[in-house]
């Protein structure tokens, strides 16, 4: 994966880096003007690869058309995925930070991608689209004026809620509480990983909805396995350690709490009064059986944005259905884009 380096990069908090790390992962051209880009804005253990988990969006003739578009997808800080984490090596040290990683809001992720597609010599992006906590970023996006010019989001609201909030700190207890934690200065190869399997697992519960879980396991049990689990038990268990085999905990403890940052209104004025400054065109899409991110939010925001349509995925699947639901998710974006992000035919440069 590409990754690229700023010099010097200061969070919100007033932490100054160096050296810092931008991964991302780039389709189809960039035309003369460094005007046809589409950011794809990438979920809290997501990364780069929008053709894993997005791709039936991606290629010709779909919403994130190569043939018109230069879409880029960036990798959030804090994300073990390449861009600056904890896993990243500190330069002051020669050791990766680990623990010592100062904190970053989401504010702070959107910025570093700011200065990362500055340095790529990006002009204007014709649309920031994202899901949960992509959908954070593309509406932090919003407040970089005309250098963004649409709007399209997922299954997030316009804050995190004491319920998400909530859901998070409970994982992150988990993680807390296992005795390889030792506040985050672990060795790599002796990880917090029950903690990191148990957060997973609960994150799994709130990502889904009660009727899928129904249809997909029932009280059915595991008869092949020891113990006869059920196979809800099976589930949770494997994908707590597909996560354990693939992320590491204290991105995992970073990103949660990068997560509960999210206030479009923190130090900007009332909630309602913030929301209708943003005035790019903004397509707004909420999943009926979310317990996550409820409707309300996503309604809350379409009532309060000037320019926004806000259309509703019908599914079983919970939270996760902005991973799922691909026909309906096109069905609304396609004909959206047609009307509002219309770039011309790409003239080719060098691509990146």
């Amino acid at each position: 994966m590409p990754t690229l380096t700023l010099p010097v990069f200061t969070t919100e908090g007033g932490a100054t880096l160096y050296e810092v790390p931008v991964a991302y992962e780039t389709w189809g051209t960039l035309d003369a003007d460094k005007r046809n880009v589409l950011v794809v804005c990438h979920a809290l253990t997501g990364n780069a690869h929008v053709d894993e988990w997005w791709g039936p969006f991606l290629g010709p003739g779909r919403p994130f058309d190569t043939d018109r578009f230069f879409v880029i997808c960036l990798n959030i800080a804090e994300s073990p995925y390449g861009s600056i984490s904890a896993l990243s090596t500190n330069p002051a040290t020669g050791q990766p930070y680990g623990a010592s990683l100062p904190p970053f809001t989401i504010r702070d992720t959107v910025a570093l991608h700011k200065a990362a597609l500055d340095q790529l010599g990006i002009q204007q992006i014709k649309l920031a689209f994202g899901g949960s906590m992509g959908g954070m970023q593309v509406l932090e996006w919003s407040f970089y004026g005309d250098f963004v010019e649409a709007l399209a989001i997922v299954a997030v609201g316009g804050r995190h809620s004491p319920w998400c909030i909530g859901w998070s700190e409970a994982q992150r207890q988990a993680i807390y509480a296992d005795p390889n934690w030792n506040d985050g200065h672990y060795a790599p190869d002796v990880p917090p990983a029950a903690g990191l399997a148990a957060a997973r697992m609960m994150g799994m519960v709130s990502y889904r909805s009660h009727d899928s879980f129904v249809e997909r396991f029932r009280r059915d049990r595991m008869d092949d396995q020891p113990g006869q689990p059920f196979s809800i038990e099976s589930y949770l268990r494997y994908q707590g350690q597909k996560l354990v085999d693939r992320f590491d905990a204290n991105c995992y403890v970073d990103l949660t709490l990068q997560m509960d940052t999210h206030d479009v209104a923190r130090g900007r004025g009332a909630y309602a009064d913030v929301l209708r400054a943003i005035t790019q065109p903004t397509l707004i899409m909420g999943i009926d059986s979310d317990i996550l991110y409820p409707l309300t939010e996503q309604k809350e925001l379409a009532n309060h944005l000037p320019h926004a349509e806000f259309r509703l995925l019908t599914s079983l699947h919970g939270h996760d259905a902005f991973l799922i639901e691909f026909d309906q998710m096109c069905d609304a974006l396609q004909p959206w884009m047609d009307r509002h992000v219309m770039p011309t035919l790409p003239s080719p440069v060098a691509a990146y």
